[in-house]
This record gives structure tokens, sequence and C-alpha cells, in this order.
């Protein structure tokens, strides 16, 4: 008798194969082409609307007032990790495949909130 052990159940360790690309484009997995339209862009200003530090993820408020814009950890630039309601800069890119969204990228703060910030090298509060 003979024990077929490649069939997938839905207890198989195996049903992980198949793994499903994330959605969130980080400095790493972004394209050359993508992040030279990001580097050629403009800076423009917005506000810190929330930011995880353990999550690696906020939203930044745009001055202009359009929509609420994604933040990753990896385009942060600086020493000091932001806290709701900074001023920072940063440049608009797109996020493939459509191009029709975009995210936050090169993300300096340039107006810190009268909190205490951390530096990135302190052990994590939240």
């Amino acid at each position: 008798m003979s024990s077929s052990s490649s069939t997938n159940t839905p207890d198989s360790p195996n049903k992980s194969l198949l793994q499903i690309p994330s959605p969130i484009v980080t400095r790493r997995t972004r394209t050359k082409s993508t992040t030279e339209i990001a580097s050629n862009n403009p800076d423009v200003k917005g506000k810190v609307k929330y930011f995880c530090r353990t999550k690696g993820h906020g939203f930044i408020a745009p001055d202009d007032g359009n929509a609420d814009l994604f933040l990753h950890i990896s385009d942060i630039e600086g020493e000091y990790v932001p806290l709701e309601g900074d001023e920072v800069t940063y440049r608009l890119c797109p996020i493939p495949p459509k191009r029709e969204k975009y995210q936050a990228t090169h993300v300096r703060i340039v107006n810190f909130t009268p909190e205490v910030h951390h530096r990135w090298d302190c052990k994590p509060n939240e």
C-alpha cells in the first residue's frame, strides 16, 4: 500500500508553495524605472497622519487636500521615527501595475511635533 505524500490537503504543509505577491511596494522591490520616475518628481509637502513602527507603514495627508498616501518604512530618510503631525516632504511614486495610484517615497521630516522623537536605533515602544 503506497501513500501519496505529494497531494496538498487543506492541512498540508505544502499548501503555501504558491505565494501571492505582496501589493506593498518597498524600496527593495521597486523597479528601476519606477524609482527613476519617483526620483524625478518634485518634493511635495504633507503631514504624517499615522505611522506604526512595528508594522512598518503609515499614511501621509498631503497639504493639497488629495487622498492620503501610503508610506512604507523603507522610504523614510533620516534618523528619527516619524510621529503623527510631523510635517514632511516626499516624492510621489506610481504604484504598479497600472500606475494610477501613488505612494510617498524619499520622505524627510522637515518640522517635528513637540513630542519626543526616537531614533531608529532605539528600541520601539509601540
